[in-house]
């Protein structure tokens, strides 16, 4: 597993966590430790898409200067890198 690949897994870990708490928050909103849990996650989840976005480019349309940037990444089921 390249850097790459253990970036993006480190995003999906915490953007995972931050939709599991954000349910449990659904019901139980008075729940500090819930609350506070979500919060860490959310500010990790944000300097790791800042790293990676800095690094390999924009992961969704809204974060390409150029538009159309984010779709010359390759997909994870490309084996070679894509040549934009």
């Amino acid at each position: 597993m390249n850097e790459r690949e253990k970036l993006l897994k480190r995003l999906s870990a915490h953007q995972f966590s931050m939709w599991e708490l954000h349910m449990y928050l659904d019901t139980h909103m008075n729940d500090p430790k819930a609350m506070a849990s979500y919060k860490k996650h959310e500010r990790e989840y944000k300097v790791l898409k800042a790293e990676y976005e800095r690094q390999y480019g924009p992961l969704t349309p809204s974060a390409s200067v150029r538009g159309a940037d984010w779709i010359c990444d390759p997909w994870p089921w490309d084996i070679e890198e894509a040549t934009c």
